[in-house]
């Protein structure tokens, strides 16, 4: 059965601008810190708030076929659980989530802030509006056009959790409690991704792995005058940065720890740079870096190579250390650093963090306390090219709405569940993509979601999901 594509457009604007939108800017309007952020989430309860919401949204939906069950195991972040009757052969799973990140309101522009949903075409501001708060509503959007249309359309299955930006730790009972509800999926679906341009519809068949922690340093019990202690006592920050040293070079960045390297193929290199060919400098141009700044890499292959197939590390936060304002002359006593490590995929995260503890806190530098504490892993993600009537029907679609055929990128980014399902569904097709892209800034100051870009991918799902059943 062909589709309308004209009208599904013309029916996902409509249902975007009546109904997504205003329930996604409540959404924007509730904290909701993933558990790591946020110790106490299940006493403030806006974990809970959020997937109150969303099914308040869904309820208002008129799906035939749909019912909804929220799941809690232990004292573990909730998980909500939405399924669709099939009205065509064939199962998909459908996966976000309703967790964030935290957040500075300090940081975001004149107007805007991350509680606040501010529109200013074509961009919808707001904490969780790219990262994930859309990808809900866009999955459940899309089976409400095949159903309005009277396409067949497979089971669906919709996954929501709420530990997703702490490296989805709580997930793995859940998987388990429910696989019976899951069942066998021909195809798993998640919105958590995009693309290098919004211009063509972006399909990721690859994601790095996470390993994340704390690097701690003591030095003394109490804080000591410099003029003092300078000379005698060693700075626990040198400390650090001799630590630093063992894991990364700081002169070209290269991570020193041979387990966290995978061979990187011809293949592998060619893509990169055909990828390069349909980006070029845009790659680079749209990071919001300083004016003298330049890149690690010096071509655009070799930096998506980097971003995508070699380790890397930041350090996203300290502790010990006060503020330029207040500090004074004083030997603190310690210095705490929070280390990210980004991982190929192919690597083992859990096989890992005993290698980096190990590396990080054996033979301490003149006998100082360090204790490297990791608290989150993840595995990346490889899927094979889709391949049959879903990828005739994802390519249909996308030169219908945009002219161009959909292409296949990488993102360093992680998304835990991918290599939790794949481990679990190694049959199933995996479709990861979304409508992020340049300048959404998700985690960042001044995040944001692009309209229109999710309004034609609701239309391309629907396309996508109805090939399953044929």
């Amino acid at each position: 059965m062909s589709h309308d594509m004209d009208e599904l457009m013309r029916r996902s604007d409509e249902i975007w601008e009546e109904s997504i939108l205003p329930s996604l800017s409540d959404f924007i309007g509730i904290k909701a810190l993933s558990p790591l952020f946020e110790p106490k989430w299940n006493e403030l309860g806006e974990l809970d708030a959020t997937i109150q919401l969303f099914c308040e949204w869904v309820d208002r939906q008129d799906i035939d076929g749909l019912n909804y069950s929220v799941h809690r195991i232990d004292n573990r972040s909730p998980v909500l659980l939405i399924t669709i009757e099939g009205t065509g052969p064939g199962e998909v799973i459908f996966y976000s989530h309703l967790d964030k990140q935290p957040s500075k309101p300090e940081l975001w522009s004149e107007g805007l802030g991350p509680l606040e949903a501010v529109r200013r075409e074509p961009w919808l501001f707001g904490r969780g509006s790219v990262d994930d708060g859309y990808g809900g509503y866009l999955c459940i959007a899309a089976v409400k056009l095949l159903q309005e249309s009277g396409k067949p359309h497979p089971k669906c299955s919709f996954l929501i959790e709420t530990c997703e930006e702490s490296g989805s730790f709580d997930l793995p009972p859940y998987l388990e409690s429910l696989k019976e509800d899951l069942g066998n999926p021909d195809m798993i679906v998640v919105m958590d991704s995009g693309g290098p341009d919004y211009e063509h519809i972006w399909i990721t068949e690859a994601l790095r792995g996470l390993l994340s922690g704390t690097l701690s340093i003591k030095v003394s019990h109490e804080g000591i005058h410099s003029g003092t202690s300078g000379g005698s006592i060693p700075s626990s920050f040198r400390i650090a940065r001799a630590l630093l040293d063992r894991v990364e070079d700081s002169s070209t960045g290269e991570i020193l720890i041979p387990e966290m390297h995978v061979d990187i193929s011809q293949d592998l290199r060619d893509k990169a740079e055909s990828l390069a060919k349909v980006v070029g400098d845009s790659l680079w141009e749209q990071l919001p870096t300083v004016e003298s700044l330049s890149p690690v890499s010096p071509t655009t292959s070799e930096m998506i190579i980097g971003m995508n197939w070699q380790p890397s590390l930041c350090v996203i936060g300290a502790d010990g250390i006060p503020s330029v304002q207040v500090a004074g002359n004083v030997l603190r006593t310690n210095t705490d650093l929070k280390l990210s490590f980004r991982i190929p995929p192919g690597i083992d995260a859990e096989k890992l963090e005993p290698i980096l503890k190990h590396t990080l806190e054996a033979n301490p530098p003149y006998g100082a306390e360090v204790v490297f504490s990791p608290d989150s892993s993840a595995n990346g993600f490889h899927s094979p090219p889709l391949e049959g009537e879903v990828r005739s029907a994802i390519t249909k679609s996308a030169m219908h709405f945009t002219g161009k055929p959909p292409l296949a990128t990488w993102i360093g980014g992680t998304i835990p569940f991918m290599a939790m399902m794949q481990s679990r569904y190694p049959e199933a097709k995996f479709l990861c993509t979304g409508a992020s892209g340049p300048g959404n800034n998700a985690h960042g100051p001044d995040e944001k979601l692009h309209i229109p870009s999710a309004k034609r991918l609701t239309a391309v799902l629907a396309t996508t999901v109805a090939a399953i059943s044929r």
